[in-house]
């Protein structure tokens, strides 16, 4: 069944641009498939913009998609608005694939947009995502599961550094709801730490600060379900040459990938077995990747990613020609998540046609 699919990628976000590359790497391959894609761009100051060229991402650079239509959600579909604003045409939406990395995109805002526009959403759901978009939340919410986090300490000012003193040095320092690791940065003294606090707090209200962790190796592993199974990737291992994986690390060619990480096969099924123990725990939904650290035989896990860079197309699939089976699955678990509650009641009590007529007006006694 060839569907209409609004990938929607972008937003009011730091990480807009990594977005971009994701949201056009999906449009493309649900296109190969045969699948009809609309995609919806949402720009850093929360515009949207619709048109096919928007999933040829050239037509990004400098500033390109202004010249494309803007757009709205509405309820099963998106209205494409004429330079004036007023309304061009309505084209109907079969269920939507979320691309948006970080803010209010990653965060539940696409979630509850597409939500209360009757729009099946392939991704993950309100509460996962507002929950994990924050670092200070996932540590509560893993913590309630009995996982594993590293020690830290929660910050809404750089006054409060005493607090974080008291893990002991070195840590990192990290905006709160931030990802692509923007804001990040290690401290191994109390000048250090001052600075990497100013920084971060010019990105957030929130800063979480870690025990940092010597002899450290970053594992990554994805998962999404399908048809009754939650599907988990293999072990990643991201490599760097610095104290943290940075961004010139994950998107400009500075890290290593290594798949399948080479490390002990029952670490690599502890591994798995979190992932899918967190991801069943919470009735996620879409692809999600959660990113460990491993200290000798202590798994810790560090962040879950509930809208991962590129979808974690390259651990779930041999390459973008062979990732739309997966694609297809979590939106085919979309339309069915949406339609099992579709057949929930909705009550209408009646209660309005029997109040009286002058119940709401300002004066009345």
């Amino acid at each position: 069944m060839n569907r209409t699919i609004a990938v929607v990628f972008g937003g009011i976000s730091n990480e807009n641009e990594i977005s971009v590359i994701t949201g056009t790497m999906a449009a493309n391959v649900l296109k190969s498939g045969g699948d009809g894609v609309v995609p919806l761009y949402i720009a850093q100051n929360g515009i949207m913009y619709t048109g096919e060229g928007l999933a040829d991402i050239n037509n990004f650079k400098d500033g390109g998609y202004k010249n494309f239509a803007r757009a709205a959600v509405v309820c099963g579909g998106i209205c494409v608005l004429k330079k004036n604003g007023k309304f061009k045409k309505f084209v109907s939406v079969d269920v939507a694939l979320n691309c948006c990395h970080g803010g209010w995109g990653e965060g539940g805002g696409v979630c509850g947009l597409f939500a209360l526009n009757n729009i099946p959403l392939a991704g993950a759901g309100m509460f996962e995502s507002a929950a994990f978009i924050d670092k200070y939340f996932t540590k509560i919410v893993l913590g309630s599961l009995g996982v594993n986090v590293a020690p830290y300490a929660y910050l809404r000012s750089a006054e409060e550094k005493s607090k974080a003193e008291e893990l002991g040095y070195p840590l990192i320092v990290k905006p709160a709801k931030l990802g692509s690791s923007i804001g990040i940065s290690r401290a191994d003294n109390e000048d250090e730490l001052a600075a990497a606090l100013e920084a971060a707090f010019v990105y957030d209200d929130g800063v979480i600060v870690e025990k940092y962790i010597e002899n450290r190796r970053e594992i990554n592993c994805a998962a999404y379900y399908s048809a009754g199974k939650i599907i988990t990737s293999e072990c990643e291992e991201a490599v760097t040459a610095h104290d943290i994986l940075s961004y010139e690390d994950k998107y400009a060619g500075g890290g290593k990938s290594v798949l399948p990480a080479d490390i002990p096969t029952q670490t690599a099924d502890a591994v798995k077995q979190i992932t899918e123990y967190v991801y069943s725990r919470l009735n996620m939904r879409g692809i999600v990747r959660f990113d460990y650290i491993l200290h000798g035989d202590e798994i810790i896990l560090s962040e879950v990613n509930t809208v991962p860079g590129s979808l974690s197309y390259y651990l779930l699939s041999s390459g973008f020609k062979n990732f739309y089976p997966v694609l297809q699955a979590v939106i085919v678990q979309a339309e069915e998540d949406y339609k099992n509650c579709g057949k929930k009641r909705v009550l209408d009590t009646g209660i309005l046609n029997n109040l009286p007529s002058d119940n709401c007006k300002l004066g009345r006694k």
